[in-house]
């Protein structure tokens, strides 16, 4: 998928992800994440086990929001929301972590 080039932008500006993810019962998690794009790719890293991969490992439908800096008239910030489907990738993390602390 080609992404553009604006909402390429918002995500490689440091923007903080809103991952959300579905619980065993159905219901939403949310988790505030670094994220950034590999290629064409969202990626982000994570170290240890947690709520959020084991439901990616049930469930892989995922939605992500980035809110930017830029206000547009009446006044609302600039956003970008991305539904997906997320795999879950063994090793890496920390080196991709590195990658992102730069941008965050």
């Amino acid at each position: 998928m080609d992404i553009p080039a604006g909402a390429r932008e918002l995500i490689e500006s440091g923007a903080l992800a809103h991952l959300v993810t579905l619980n065993p019962d159905g219901s939403p998690q949310v988790t505030c994440i670094w994220a950034g794009l590999d290629g064409d790719q969202l990626v982000s890293a994570h170290l240890f086990p947690q709520q959020k991969l084991r439901n990616v490992a049930r469930n892989p439908r995922v939605v992500l929001s980035f809110e930017g800096t830029k206000i547009h008239p009446p006044g609302l910030k600039e956003y970008l929301v991305v539904h997906g489907t997320a795999e879950i990738e063994e090793g890496g993390a920390p080196e991709l972590l590195q990658r992102l602390a730069h941008v965050y």
